[in-house]
């Protein structure tokens, strides 16, 4: 079959902008990944990020899904541990009966930010260890069948919500495999084991009631531009970007010049930094569809969740639709 093709959106507020203006920018990339015939746009929970707007999840789930028709949306994912399985089952069995057929949650079980902020949210250190248990808690209130004597997610939509597992390590391509169910690698941040966790994910792979083969999500980042000097300078922008807010964490202070930030990267810190986006696609329709096809061969991927990060709100959406062009998602 194809590979699919979809977007992860990290909802961006860039310099100078606001929140508002990032989830307005949600809604038209939203928007133009639907025209493009993109399989599904997903949003990412992270805390305490003063770059990124997607933190209240399930609330910008429904809002994009409010302003749109027909193109699946999601968690991408929803970190588990830092909430109760029956609210998170709550809050999809509502989206999904507002929207229904267009609900997608994807789980982690990472704490989306750093350790004060996951003490804040009330996180224990150990949360994590209660991930599997936790799933099969939420996959039971979404299908109606609790494990929990007496208790039941209302409301419980009509449809169904399907789960699937994110991870960057063997422990979530293992546990994917053994619950059977669909499996997202974070290549797009996170690219060591890709290939690894994806070989024992489909060699463990086990059929579910949800699933009956092995399917794989990866991520890749893309710029696509008209040329690639275009391209080229929007990704050295949002990489220096990226380099800020990973220098700063959030905390106040000057902010840092192009060439101190160009320094930055030429350090060992910095290339470790750099290192973490191995898997990127830049330059023109032609240039990023070749990539992107070479790259779902090597990783084995069923679909491609892409992230475009051009700072230019116009410019992610020129790069969401020829990536499109290039790559022609579903046919």
């Amino acid at each position: 079959m194809p590979v699919a093709l979809s977007i992860l959106d990290l909802a961006p507020i860039a310099p100078g902008r606001t929140a508002r203006d990032s989830l307005a920018a949600s809604v038209e990339l939203a928007r133009a990944a639907e025209r493009s015939g993109y399989r599904r746009v997903w949003y990412a929970e992270h805390h305490n990020m003063p770059t990124i707007a997607s933190s209240a999840t399930s609330v910008v789930i429904g809002h994009v899904a409010e302003h749109t028709d027909t193109i699946r949306l999601g968690a991408g994912g929803i970190m588990l541990p830092n909430h109760s399985p029956l609210v998170i089952a709550e809050q999809f069995g509502t989206l999904e009966t507002l929207f229904p057929g267009r609900i997608d949650l994807g789980l982690g079980r990472a704490p989306g930010t750093d350790r004060n902020t996951m003490l804040a949210i009330r996180r224990a250190s150990t949360s994590a260890d209660a991930f599997p248990q936790d799933v099969l808690e939420l996959q039971g209130y979404l299908r109606g069948e609790s494990r929990i004597e007496g208790v039941q997610a209302v409301p419980r939509a009509e449809g169904v919500v399907p789960l699937y597992l994110l991870g960057s390590s063997l422990f979530g391509a293992q546990l994917a495999a053994r619950l059977g169910l669909p499996y997202a690698f974070a290549s797009h941040f996170a690219p060591d084991a890709l290939h690894e966790a994806v070989a024992a994910y489909r060699e463990q792979f086990e059929p579910s009631e949800q699933l009956a083969e092995p399917y794989v999500i990866a991520g890749v980042n893309v710029f696509a531009a008209d040329t690639t000097e275009e391209a080229l300078a929007q990704s050295k922008i949002s990489y220096r970007n990226r380099a800020r807010a990973f220098i700063k964490r959030g905390q106040g202070g000057p902010e840092f010049t192009d060439d101190e930030i160009d320094a930055f990267l030429g350090s060992v810190n910095g290339q470790q930094l750099s290192a973490m986006t191995r898997y990127t696609a830049v330059g023109t329709t032609e240039v990023v569809g070749e990539y992107l096809k070479d790259f779902a061969a090597a990783a084995r991927a069923d679909e491609l969740i892409t992230a475009h990060h051009a700072e230019q709100v116009a410019d992610r959406i020129h790069s969401v639709e020829l990536t499109a062009k290039a790559f022609a998602p579903g046919e």
